[in-house]
């Protein structure tokens, strides 16, 4: 796929071969101003700053708060490297069965799957499912070591026609993003148009974006987030990110796809710092993504 065709993707693909340019599917942003205000409610009542965007994936129709504005992807940039890997693998460049190996000097916390695995190793495949899933932050820093460092995988978002998104750096400190800091970020706009060109695009064949879909399906860390204002028995997979990095504010992420019966999926891209600098986990602050669900549920509606 020539670049041109990316970026024309990008701006607002759709599954019925509705094909929307970047600057049509901004204008096409939806007017209703009750999503607006419910989403500015969410942030007034959060005390905190709200960074969200709501995709349609057929029609362009958007709706968001903040949305240009600049947010740390904690975890969630691993959708993105794990999406890599399986373009990397469709297109020849790599094999996702290839296999690396690494020692105990690459562990850190949060590495369920590739602690287990120190001594054998895995594929590419298994690397990309497990820091999907379960974010696994050795994985990550491995699947970046094997194509080229953070740097590759900004590339990688310029390729799919993401002018927005960056990372600079590995785990953990890629989690390090004061207000201000441009370094390992990006925009929910930005961010809900590259899952819709990854989960539904065709930059990956059918059976890579099926699998990488199911793997956002299985994932378990967004279960209190935006899935949970979903109603019962809606398809949804998504990603999460959690920055509690001393000296910095907190932020909750969660980024990821909506199947609702009978309507086109919607992408989502949200992002919540709560007030003040409290950087300790706190489930309270993962209400108010979950209260977006509400709001994208009757979006998906209209």
């Amino acid at each position: 796929m020539n670049s041109d065709r990316r970026k024309v993707l990008w701006g607002g693909l759709g599954l019925a071969g509705v094909i929307v340019s970047g600057c049509s599917a901004r204008s096409m942003t939806s007017d209703a101003p009750d999503f607006a205000n419910r989403l500015r409610a969410i942030e007034s009542a959060s005390g905190g700053t709200l960074g969200v965007e709501l995709f349609d994936t057929a029609s362009g129709r958007s709706v968001g708060l903040n949305r240009d504005m600049r947010f740390g992807h904690c975890s969630s940039f691993k959708f993105s490297l794990a999406a890599m890997i399986l373009a990397r693998d469709a297109s020849g460049e790599d094999s996702a069965d290839r296999h690396v190996t690494w020692t105990k000097d690459d562990l850190m916390f949060v590495s369920p799957f590739t602690e287990k695995r120190v001594d054998e190793g895995a594929t590419l495949r298994e690397l990309a499912e497990f820091t999907q899933k379960y974010s696994d932050n050795a994985a990550a820093n491995i699947l970046l070591r094997e194509v080229g460092g953070p740097e590759a995988l900004t590339t990688f978002w310029r390729s799919l026609g993401d002018d927005v998104s960056r990372l600079d750096r590995y785990e953990p400190a890629l989690n390090a993003v004061p207000p201000g800091e441009v370094r390992d970020t990006t925009t929910p706009t930005a961010m809900a148009r590259t899952v819709a060109t990854l989960a539904y695009g065709d930059v990956l064949p059918q059976e890579h974006r099926a699998a990488l879909r199911q793997w956002m399906m299985d994932t378990p860390t967004g279960l209190r987030r935006v899935r949970a204002g979903l109603p019962d028995g809606w398809v949804a997979g998504d990603k999460t990110g959690t920055g509690l990095m001393a000296d910095t504010a907190g932020i909750y992420v969660d980024i990821g796809f909506v199947e609702p019966p009978n309507a086109a999926p919607i992408t989502f891209a949200t992002y919540f710092r709560p007030p003040g600098s409290d950087n300790t986990f706190d489930r309270a602050h993962e209400a108010p993504l979950a209260q977006v669900g509400e709001v994208l549920a009757e979006f998906a509606a209209t």
